[in-house]
């Protein structure tokens, strides 16, 4: 599958990966899934993270694993770590 435009929107990036990850059509997930909807089990929600870490660059904690159960619940908490990676960066901090 090719990579997808930098342009590509948040939102659209998370349900790329998760659609590839689930080997389902992209056109069948929306941001207001949860993972109950997309027959998504822990197991599969473990991969959902290590790709969605990889796409964006970040750790995503266990706690905040843990409690996660839809994508738009995804999609706000990487919008945070990316926030923070982000004012991290600027101030020079680690």
């Amino acid at each position: 599958m090719p990579e997808a435009p930098e342009s590509e929107p948040f939102e659209a990036k998370i349900i790329r990966v998760i659609a590839q990850t689930q080997r389902i059509p992209a056109s069948s997930i929306s941001i207001d899934n949860t993972f109950e909807q997309l027959k998504i089990d822990s197991l599969d929600g473990i991969n959902i993270i290590f790709a969605l870490e990889n796409e964006f660059g970040v750790e995503i904690p266990d706690e905040g694993v843990n409690n996660m159960r839809s994508l738009r619940e995804i999609a706000d908490g990487i919008s945070r770590l990316l926030a923070e990676k982000a004012k991290t960066a600027s101030s020079g901090g680690a």
